[in-house]
């Protein structure tokens, strides 16, 4: 009988590896079903994500239009190359991206020239990295951030590898320096100054290759009246600029770019909340890595809303006109005199309608306008100021319209005789005005320090505080102190901080203080508004943006008459004041009847002559005079008021240009009203 063969057994350790081996499998079976089954699409949701960002795209600025609703500053559109820079872009990209736009656009010769070499540097470096990075050592390295890293790199490059570039090769650093400047997702201006229809065409067909650029239009400010009232209005930043920089808390808080253009002076800056307009919106949606795989505007852009000006440009140019040609006249016999500045407005609600400032460039031989002048220069203003001197005196008591004084010189012991053009024996405050005695102001001056007496011989009592007196009565009319008006700087004038009896009367003639020629506007004004301070503005309404007519655009908003004080002065003492200014231009003997007695508008104010002195380096080069004058018309219910000042007249000259000026303002303001209302007579025929 034959045994049995024993089958083969496999081993217990292989047998324990196989069921090892299946439970391991069976695990990953189980896991890839949990991947795959129930959180497949969570996962397939992560690959696929993309991040929304939005980004806000400037408007154009809104327009500036003067009273009668004629443009003063307009948008100019203009073909523009831009380039958004998607986030996380390498400058290897930015790179290709502007050699391919050289080949379709230009950069003019001040775009090449402003190259660095800096710029010409990373140009070099990203055309020779591998070669670059060699010249570091790892051991030079090791301790190197990597912005140090870099900037060491850049200066291994010589000056031999970064000269004798191509036209080409500088054109597209060029670009790629403009490119550079962009913020992710901002849009950047590549150029927008001569792109020709072909170049903008040609980038346009060709946007799929060019990544993140984009042919589209751009604005500039045009100014039809070209430098007319240009200073008073302002300027704007380019983009290189941007937001001012210590501002840009300020800016950014408030929805700006850095690279935003916003209002630098003037009125631009005045008013940027309101010019700057509604930015377009664009959602971009982007992959993890940045790239840009779609946009959509989500909210539509509105450019900014439209200001109506109080200045009547054709006023503005007629004033212009008139100051030019008059100082034209007495410019080659008076060496320091270059500039003059005028400011008409309407005294009832504070309109400004025309700031003049002509200043005369005498190496070039022409006149610049320079209407900030009339805000930023202060000057003595000589008698101008004598009405808010005879109101300090009744208010506080010391003399009365009663009161009479006998004009002859006065000298105080230690000081120059003090006394007034002419003497005129006995005179009260009317006379004083109408031929403007200085004596009677001096007794005012002194009266208020409290001295009653004439000191002539003697010291003259004198208290100190009289100067704040004083200054406090003339503040009230706008003397010293801003006038409120809707521009980002205005000066208040110097005040002189010797205090005595005798600089005190020279404040009382307007020889001590400076003010500006805007101050002395919202004076004359408040006299002739029946002692009401109205401040003075430049902005008469907003209206919504349209390319139409503004005056047929939706009015947003109107600037009304704003009233900052009543003078603490009785009434009657104001009209008495009225009275003497009316005789100054009308009486026989006023200063200035010779120029408006005979006008038919029924004028009324106040003439002015200051002694000033001219230095240079600290030395003294001349002593010369400054000539003012102050006015309103008609008496009875004023309607337009005015102050111009020119400084450094020779002295006794004997010109009467200031009244020639003030002459030609007012009539160029009742003919032009005159001209308006036959007009309107037609019409209604």
């Amino acid at each position: 009988m034959e045994k049995k063969k024993k089958r083969p057994q496999l081993p217990f350790r292989l047998n324990l590896v196989f069921v090892v081996v299946f439970l391991l499998f069976s695990v990953l079976i189980v896991q890839l079903g949990v991947v795959q089954i129930l959180k497949g699409q969570e996962y397939q949701d992560e690959i696929d994500r993309t991040v929304q960002e939005t980004t806000a795209i400037p408007v154009p600025r809104g327009k500036i239009f003067d009273r009668n609703h004629k443009v003063v500053v307009d948008n100019k559109a203009l073909y523009s190359i831009t380039y958004t820079p998607p986030k996380g872009v390498q400058a290897e990209d930015k790179l290709e991206v502007a050699e391919k736009l050289a080949k379709y656009i230009s950069m003019d010769k001040k775009a090449i020239e402003g190259l660095t070499e800096r710029n010409k540097k990373e140009y070099w470096y990203l055309k020779h990295r591998d070669e670059a990075d060699k010249r570091i050592s790892q051991a030079e390295s090791k301790d190197l951030s990597n912005a140090d890293l870099y900037n060491k790199t850049l200066d291994r490059i010589t000056e031999e590898e970064i000269s004798g570039f191509t036209d080409k090769e500088l054109k597209v650093m060029a670009i790629k320096k403009e490119m550079d400047k962009g913020y992710a997702l901002s849009q950047q201006i590549v150029k927008n100054e001569n792109v020709t229809p072909e170049e903008y065409a040609q980038v346009a067909e060709h946007l799929s290759e060019l990544p993140g650029v984009n042919a589209t239009t751009d604005w500039d400010r045009v100014y039809p009246n070209k430098d007319t009232f240009k200073s008073m209005l302002g300027t704007i930043t380019t983009q290189d600029q941007g937001i001012p920089a210590e501002k840009a808390a300020y800016y950014l808080t408030r929805g700006y770019s850095r690279n935003d253009r916003v209002g630098k002076t003037g009125l631009e800056e005045q008013y940027e909340g309101l010019l700057r307009g509604r930015k377009e919106q664009i959602q971009y949606t982007t992959s993890k890595s940045g790239a840009i795989i779609d946009s959509e505007t989500i909210v539509p852009g509105e450019r900014g809303k439209d200001l109506i000006l109080s200045i009547d440009m054709d006023l503005q140019k007629k004033v212009d006109k008139v100051v030019r040609e008059k100082m034209s006249h007495v410019l080659g016999g008076a060496p320091y005199m270059n500039d003059v500045t005028a400011v008409v407005m309407k005294p009832k609600t504070g309109e400004v309608l025309a700031i003049s400032g002509q200043h005369y460039d005498r190496k070039k031989g022409e006149f610049e306008n320079a209407s900030y002048k009339a805000l930023y220069d202060a000057n003595r203003p000589g008698s101008i100021v004598k009405g808010a001197t005879v109101l300090a005196g009744f208010q506080s008591g010391v003399t009365s319209p009663s009161q009479y004084f006998y004009d002859a010189p006065i000298k105080i012991a230690g000081t120059p005789s003090k006394s007034s053009w002419k003497n005129m024996g006995s005179i009260n405050y009317h006379t004083a005005l109408a031929q403007s005695s200085n004596v009677y102001m001096f007794y005012v001056a002194l009266r208020m320090g409290g001295e009653y007496g004439n000191p002539t011989g003697r010291s003259a009592k004198f208290n100190p505080e009289a100067f704040q007196e004083m200054r406090n009565y003339f503040s009230q009319f706008g003397l010293g102190t801003n006038t409120g008006i809707d521009f980002p700087y205005e000066s208040t004038g110097y005040k002189g901080t010797k205090k005595t009896a005798g600089l005190l009367m020279d404040f009382a003639i307007g020889q001590y203080d400076t003010f500006t020629t805007m101050q002395l506007a919202q004076y004359v004004s408040t006299i002739a508004n029946d002692g009401y301070r109205v401040k003075p503005h430049l902005l008469k309404e907003v209206r919504e943006p349209s390319e139409e007519n503004s005056e047929e655009s939706p009015l947003f908003k109107t600037v009304d008459t704003q009233v900052l004080n009543r003078i603490q002065m009785d009434e009657q003492y104001i009209k008495d004041v009225q009275g003497g200014f009316k005789a100054a231009y009308q009486a026989s003997n006023g200063t200035a009847s010779g120029t408006f007695a005979n006008k038919s508008y029924n004028p009324a104010g106040k003439t002015g002559t200051a002694q000033n002195e001219v230095y240079e380096d600290g030395k003294m080069l001349a002593e010369t005079e400054n000539l003012s004058l102050i006015g309103y018309a008609p008496f009875d219910d004023p309607e337009v008021s005015f102050a111009l000042l020119v400084p450094n007249m020779p002295k006794n000259s004997g010109s009467h240009v200031n009244y020639e000026i003030g002459e030609g303002i007012l009539d160029a303001y009742f003919d032009k009203k005159k001209k308006n209302n036959e007009e309107e007579s037609v019409v209604e025929q």
